[in-house]
């Protein structure tokens, strides 16, 4: 198994080192034993491959939308193999999902109406800028 540095864990996860470091403070990461001899300041922590693997995890259920304590919740019941509640945070992402899909698609089809308000006249004031202008 290929070991890495906290830097080397986070280059392949796509993040910051601070990131890592926040993680572990929440609990989502594992924070390794310094390696080196006794007595000796210092040494190195090193990550494996499991590691990568949970940091990667991390980011693509952030992706998916689910917050750090969903993923928490998440990484739990994998431990516990309780398909059943992941199921369920999954269909609750998924309404969430749909409603923000909803809300930006409204939005998108009124700054279209605005846009080709805008662009059909050239008299008067800027239907985009009046529309964002009101109190």
């Amino acid at each position: 198994m290929k070991e890495t540095t906290i830097a080397g864990l986070a280059r392949a996860g796509g993040v910051g080192v601070e990131t890592v470091r926040y993680y572990q403070r929440r609990g989502l990461l594992g924070t390794p034993q310094r390696t080196g001899t006794p007595g000796h300041a210092g040494g190195i922590r090193r990550y494996g491959e499991d590691d990568i693997r949970r940091l990667r995890f991390i980011r693509s259920a952030q992706a998916a939308g689910f917050t750090l304590d969903e993923i928490g919740e998440l990484l739990e019941l994998d431990a516990s193999e309780d398909r059943h509640r992941a199921h369920a945070l999954a269909r609750e992402r998924i309404v969430a999902l749909d409603a923000k899909i909803a809300e930006l698609s409204a939005a998108r089809a009124s700054l279209h109406r605005l846009a080709d308000a805008c662009g059909s006249t050239s008299k008067g004031p800027c239907p985009i800028i009046t529309a964002f202008d009101q109190e």
